[in-house]
């Protein structure tokens, strides 16, 4: 594969990785279940998971919020995000994305990238700010356009996977992991930014995810182990920090992939914030699927 078309390819993988770390799974330091506290003669048992379906119903209700974080995934890349996403109807929303190393910051680099790119998130797909050597290389191109229908297509069943997961990534889709362990207890009262939180814990073993316990239908399950396996996650430590309007305020996320360490952190504030994202120039984009038709008969040409 030419060098440009990995750039092209890497983008890609970069930009649905910079919404689903976001969004997805979480890490932690310490798993547990609900627990019983002793209060007077009695004992009076908090129920961790009950809190959590609040949680998970409040933070989807609150559809927009400001969002940053750092991802390490491994040797394949590390990044910094940052931007605001609305959840309300389908996800849309502007990203920050920095390459701060591996494997695929030095291929990006290489190609000419500056390590630095716009990402805008739209309900049937995204598109990514590839700069000046993008452009220099299209007519004045500097953004490709990702259309979920033809990443579903390029990529058969694990385009259509990531399609799904692109377009119903939200932050209470974090809860939902958590909640899947079955295996969730709430830590204690901290400090996140100022703002007095509680800390829930639990560890997501692939192997043992059942509906038993976890609160999640059939569909997602099989859902979170495909999204899983296909990483080369078996065990993955989830965290989540909550306000005191049951809202998310921080999750982290952390488990071995075939590639490494993956470890995420992710603040999010702002509910309800207003997000607004305009598609770029129509002469300033190339589709996706055209570049790679473009690139392929380029190649048979030399």
């Amino acid at each position: 594969m030419r060098t440009s078309t990995v750039r092209r390819v890497g983008a890609a993988v970069a930009v649905a990785a910079a919404l689903t770390t976001v969004a997805a799974c979480g890490g932690s330091d310490d798993d547990g279940t609900s627990k019983a506290r002793a209060k007077g003669s009695g004992v009076v048992k908090v129920d961790a998971i009950a809190a959590l379906l609040d949680v998970q119903k409040k933070t989807g209700a609150a559809n927009s919020a400001k969002v940053e974080g750092t991802t390490v995934m491994g040797s394949t890349m590390s990044m910094k995000q940052s931007g605001a996403l609305d959840w309300s109807d389908g996800i849309t929303g502007t990203m920050e994305i920095t390459y701060t190393g591996g494997a695929m910051a030095d291929t990006m680099k290489k190609a000419g990238g500056t390590g630095t790119m716009q990402a805008r998130y739209f309900k049937d797909g995204y598109a990514a700010d590839m700069g000046a050597a993008l452009a220099q290389q299209t007519g004045g191109k500097r953004w490709i356009s990702y259309s979920y229908d033809d990443l579903a297509e390029l990529g058969g069943a694990s385009g259509a996977a990531m399609k799904d997961q692109m377009q119903n990534t939200t932050p209470d889709q974090g809860v939902k992991s958590l909640l899947a362990s079955g295996d969730v207890k709430e830590v204690g009262k901290e400090q996140v930014r100022g703002v007095t939180a509680t800390h829930y814990s639990g560890t997501v073993d692939v192997a043992e995810l059942t509906a038993k316990n976890s609160k999640l239908d059939a569909a997602q399950l099989t859902a979170l182990k495909k999204q899983l396996n296909d990483a080369g996650i078996t065990t993955e430590k989830v965290d989540i920090w909550v306000d005191g309007n049951d809202l998310l305020v921080k999750k982290t996320e952390r488990g071995q992939m075939k590639t490494g360490e993956l470890n995420s952190t992710v603040f999010y504030s702002d509910y309800g914030t207003k997000v607004s994202v305009e598609r770029p120039p129509a002469g300033e984009t190339i589709g996706f699927k055209e570049l790679l038709q473009q690139q392929g008969a380029a190649g048979s040409a030399s």
